[in-house]
């Protein structure tokens, strides 16, 4: 009808809110809601408002609608109008009605049958589409509604690599959908793919890795699988796919190792990738035509396909990908996977909102999307079927890939017991699991405590990265003798109110850093912030802060490249802006490969001093003392019987421009490189700490 325009909404269970804008005049109207075909009494409104050209009738029902039927609202004045139902994923119990907690969500494959599950609990009509082989025509298969709205499907007959996506109409809208659920997909997400698991039996070489008592033995090396491998002075063959990430045998154009081997030459404990799971924004069929670090999910359950070596085989990514984990293995190697559990690409258009709307995303208290992130609309995680997904999501890359460890990405989003849920499983199945992410209090209009930093006395098994650890090592390196006290306070893991109040409940929760994907590299920080520095200024000082993130208590963790100084040519947000900008550069690494070697001299002796590994606070404040000598900071061990077996331990540095001469007790010898010694005129030994540099002693 011209000029008129006509939305029918459920605003509550029992009661549906009519709205008509029309340039004719308002006449009286009597609709008749029909439900699945069959028209139901007319029905008059228990208010009604009107304007010019604006009405607005609400009608009571007898009863609660029930969702999983096709609503219209017929007026003989203006035709039909289909009933929105999305409001209903707010109506208090909704959970409680409709959350579904059995483990068969997505595709189960048996050779004598394949069985399809989706909740869908506002949808009226499902339709799955499948195909065997890509020459056939898609099938369509009417689904059929069980309890708490999960549709379900069975097709008899062995289903293999059967590609298969859903139609699902909502509130008579109708989106052609993949599976939240899937485990294996085409490439870009084209279709989901149903896979027989018995056929994929990776070797893991659990015994390989020693068990962890404590996050404080770990020393975490952060990558990319693309960054890493993809350069042209190596001869990895699987450039930019999870197989280059563990070719043993590889060497730079210098003759040095590169790829999996330079890893284990490093000595770091554990290796944290940037996001594995599908990622949007890179073609998967060619992946050299874009770039991207992955913080823009689409897949929670499936490998990224342009690391596959075979992108057209949907069992390649998850192959290759669990090859990958268990070379790491093999060789030593525990792997931390980053996880992007706050947000997803394009809620819009997301797979999420297309089979549930109005469920997976939160609000604002005004009803905005909530876009804490600044990276897209958070996922509300507070909710039943959203924690179940992401729970899920975590058991799945544990079980079927053998991750050892997960970095949540802006973890501060994510409600507690969610992230309480998934350090139960996780560490259920593996005492050594590592579990830490950013918990940076971006603050959100959501009633359940959230995962941030100010909540740390609520999750023990978890990490944070420590901002003031970061801040104060960066700074402390130009110059800038305002950071003592929180620089002291992180150097004994900021757990001990030390100078400054406690931040964690203990070491284990301190993830020390100095650079990280995010921002700037450390070297062009320092090119932009000290741009008086020579070169060699430059690296001794990266070198320097590197050196005081091994050694202080608490968790070690270091970025891709900071142990040779890598920049990034200034850019500070390189997520998509190729790999000029992020490549790990295997030539620079033949240039400075002393430099990095003392790094990993410096993670040897990390591993080898039990005492830099303690995380008590109580053994922290008996055991432990930051002061001043002699123009350097100086970390003390005061007690060996607290950290047996070693009796004297010092560690120095030196921040400034200028050589430092510091007194030594009798008999004490360097555990680093060496240090000039010499003995003054009260004939006590003495060294000098050169300039912007680390210095360890011990005493026996």
């Amino acid at each position: 009808m011209k000029d008129t325009y006509l939305n029918a909404k459920l605003v509550q269970p029992d009661l549906l809110r009519l709205i008509v804008f029309s340039s004719l005049p308002w006449e009286k109207i009597e609709p008749v809601l029909v439900t699945d075909g069959v028209p139901g009494p007319k029905m008059k409104p228990t208010r009604l408002n009107t304007l010019s050209s604006l009405a607005i009738a609400d009608f009571r029902l007898d009863a609660p609608l029930q969702l999983g039927h096709s609503y219209f609202f017929v007026m003989p004045q203006y035709g039909s109008v289909p009933v929105d139902v999305t409001e209903s994923t707010t109506f208090e119990g909704f959970d409680e009605k409709y959350a579904y907690d059995g483990d068969d969500l997505g595709a189960t494959y048996t050779k004598k049958a394949t069985s399809f599950a989706i909740w869908a609990p506002l949808a009226s009509h499902v339709v799955l589409s499948y195909r065997d082989k890509r020459s056939d025509p898609f099938t369509p298969v009417t689904m059929t509604r069980t309890d708490r709205g999960v549709y379900r499907a069975t097709l008899p007959g062995d289903h293999e690599g059967a590609e298969y996506h859903f139609f699902i109409t909502n509130s008579e809208i109708t989106r052609e959908t993949t599976d939240p659920y899937a485990k294996a997909s085409a490439p870009n997400g084209e279709h989901s793919v149903v896979v027989d698991w018995s056929k994929l039996k990776p070797h893991f070489h659990h015994v390989c890795l020693p068990i962890i008592q404590s996050a404080t033995e770990a020393v975490i090396y952060e990558t990319h699988v693309r960054d890493f491998t993809v350069h042209g002075a190596t001869d990895i063959v699987h450039k930019g796919q999870f197989l280059g990430m563990v070719e043993p045998g590889r060497k730079t154009v210098g003759g040095h190792p590169a790829g999996l081997d330079y890893l284990k030459e490093l000595g770091v404990t554990h290796v944290q990738l940037l996001p594995i799971f599908d990622y949007k924004t890179v073609d998967e069929r060619n992946p050299n035509s874009g770039y991207n670090w992955g913080y823009d999910p689409a897949q929670y359950f499936v490998p990224e396909g342009s690391y596959a070596s075979h992108v057209e085989d949907p069992l390649s990514r998850i192959r290759d990908c669990q090859t990958m984990v268990g070379e790491f293995h093999k060789a030593g190697i525990r792997v931390v996977m980053d996880v992007v559990y706050n947000h997803v690409y394009e809620y819009e258009r997301s797979v999420f909102e297309a089979v549930v709307p109005n469920y997976y995303f939160r609000h604002k208290f005004n009803g905005k999307m909530a876009n804490t992130s600044w990276c897209g609309d958070d996922l509300a995680s507070e909710r039943a079927m959203v924690r179940k997904l992401i729970v899920d999501a975590c058991k799945w890359w544990i079980d079927v890939y053998s991750i050892d460890g997960f970095r949540f990405d802006l973890m501060g989003i994510i409600d507690v017991e969610t992230l309480k849920s998934i350090a139960d499983y996780a560490l259920s199945k593996d005492k050594s699991f590592l579990l830490y992410g950013e918990g940076w209090n971006m603050g959100g209009e959501v009633k359940q405590p959230l995962g941030h930093m100010e909540n740390f006395r609520m999750m023990p098994e978890y990490g944070f990265f420590n901002d003031a650890f970061r801040e104060s090592a960066k700074k402390l390196f130009i110059g800038d003798y305002g950071v003592y006290p929180t620089m002291k306070n992180g150097m004994v893991g900021s757990c001990a109110d030390f100078h400054i109040p406690a931040r964690f409940l203990n070491a284990a929760q301190s993830i020390n850093y100095v650079e990280c994907h995010d921002n700037a590299t450390y070297f062009d920080f320092l090119s932009k912030c000290r741009s008086d520095y020579t070169l060699k200024q430059k690296l001794s000082a990266v070198e320097a802060s590197a050196k005081l993130v091994i050694f202080s208590l608490g968790v070690p963790f270091l970025h891709m490249g900071e142990e040779i100084g890598l920049s990034k040519h200034g850019e500070e947000n390189s997520y998509n802006k190729g790999d000029y900008f992020n490549q790990f550069d295997y030539k620079l690494l033949d240039e400075r490969y002393d430099m990095a070697m003392r790094i990993a001299a410096s993670i040897k002796l990390r591993r080898k001093l039990r005492a830099l590994q303690i995380f008590d606070p109580r053994v922290i404040e008996e055991s432990t003392n930051v002061d001043e000598v002699g123009g350097c900071l100086h970390l003390a061990f005061l007690s060996g019987n607290l950290i047996a077996p070693r009796k004297g331990l010092d560690l120095y540095v030196n921040h400034t421009l200028d050589p430092k001469t510091i007194p030594l007790p009798s008999g004490a010898s360097s555990l680093l490189e060496e240090i000039p010694m010499t003995k003054g005129e009260d004939e006590k030994e003495y060294a000098t700490i050169p300039p912007l540099s680390l210095a360890i002693f011990e005493t026996l």
